[in-house]
């Protein structure tokens, strides 16, 4: 793949795509008004606080990179914001929705499950169910021209393996001990069960402090 991303590229290509999504009449975003949506404290994985300064500087390497173009309304100074980085003329990246969506999340969010992608997508397209987001990410990883998402191990305690983006080069998987899988009906019993027990402690407690309370 010849796009290669940093962390700071992925996170304005990523809030250009959900602001053209989530709120196309305010699109395309101003400079402050990108720093903002970087700067988001929701929907954001890591939340970070990008400057002006540091916007601008990133935004400038895009635009030479073409994934990014500047643009000023008649009568306005004001300069805006949008990307070229899918689903445009000028792009060999074209998505479906669902694609495009993931990919948006993946940007903003880090590796992410299938369960997470779902919920996590829900003001920028459909999934009826999880198993329809994990066609939708086998169909990123098995493109013809190279797969632009990958599968990481599972990691312990998780049910779900998460997915990465492969826009910012090849990704470090660590590896991870064997673990046995879990079937998940066993795995829902013992929750249950775990969570029976905490109500019969919060229970106790509650006597015991009426018990004290009485004396």
């Amino acid at each position: 793949m010849d796009i290669i991303l940093t962390f700071n590229e992925t996170r304005i290509i990523g809030s250009l795509i959900e602001k053209e999504i989530v709120t196309p009449d305010q699109y395309p975003l101003s400079l402050n008004a990108l720093v903002n949506a970087c700067n988001q404290k929701s929907n954001r994985e890591p939340v970070v606080e990008l400057d002006e300064n540091t916007v601008q500087g990133v935004l400038d390497e895009l635009i030479k990179k073409r994934l990014v173009t500047a643009k000023s309304g008649f009568g306005s100074r004001v300069i805006k914001y949008q990307h070229r980085f899918a689903n445009t003329e000028f792009s060999q990246l074209q998505f479906t929705g669902q694609q495009l969506a993931v990919i948006c999340v993946l940007f903003l969010r880090g590796a992410q499950t299938p369960g997470e992608l779902r919920n996590r997508t829900g003001r920028l397209c459909k999934f009826v169910d999880v198993r329809e987001v994990e066609v939708t990410l086998r169909s990123l990883m098995e493109r013809e021209s190279g797969p632009l998402v990958v599968r990481l191990p599972r990691e312990p305690g998780r049910r779900e393996s998460r997915y990465a983006h492969l826009f910012s080069g090849e990704v470090d998987i660590p590896e991870m001990p064997e673990q046995a899988e879990v079937p998940s009906g066993r795995y829902d019993e013992r929750i249950s069960l775990l969570e029976q027990k905490i109500e019969e402690m919060s229970q106790r407690l509650e006597r015991l402090a009426e018990h004290f309370d009485d004396k």
